[in-house]
């Protein structure tokens, strides 16, 4: 049987986590490799260069929006390409993360949880828009 209590708050962990960990990816990619060597990487991984942008974009701002809890489960779906194209990436590479290039656990784990957190929906402490309320015509932003 399914506590409710529980597994709102277990929801919020996931959220927060998962929220945290792309707030800390998208920054790597400011503050460490810069966008331009981001660019880099992505151009030679075969991906388009403009694409490194829109990935650091989503993994801030998907974050910002995991963490607040603001429409995180479809965030959290939403997201799900930016993480099968990290695994995709990581997928020569083996199994373990500690590998040389690092493998695919961890974004296939990265995948699941996303997945799981579309399920469970964004748990206690969510801010929340008004029902029939869109972003677009909210005065909540």
């Amino acid at each position: 049987m399914i506590n409710q209590a529980t597994a709102s708050l277990a929801a919020l962990l996931l959220r927060l986590s998962l929220g945290a960990m792309f707030i800390a990816h998208g920054l790597l990619k400011v503050l460490v490799f810069t966008l331009p060597g981001t660019v880099g990487f992505f151009e030679s991984q075969g991906f388009p260069g403009f694409l490194a942008y829109v990935v650091t974009f989503a993994e801030i701002g998907g974050g910002l929006l995991l963490v607040t809890g603001l429409y995180a489960r479809w965030v959290a779906l939403l997201l799900m390409p930016v993480l099968i194209g990290a695994t995709l990436v990581h997928l020569p590479n083996g199994w373990l993360f500690t590998a040389k290039g690092g493998g695919w656990e961890y974004p296939v784990f990265l995948t699941v949880a996303a997945l799981v957190q579309f399920l469970l929906g964004e748990g206690a402490f969510a801010l929340r828009l008004p029902r029939g309320t869109s972003p677009a015509t909210s005065k909540a932003y």
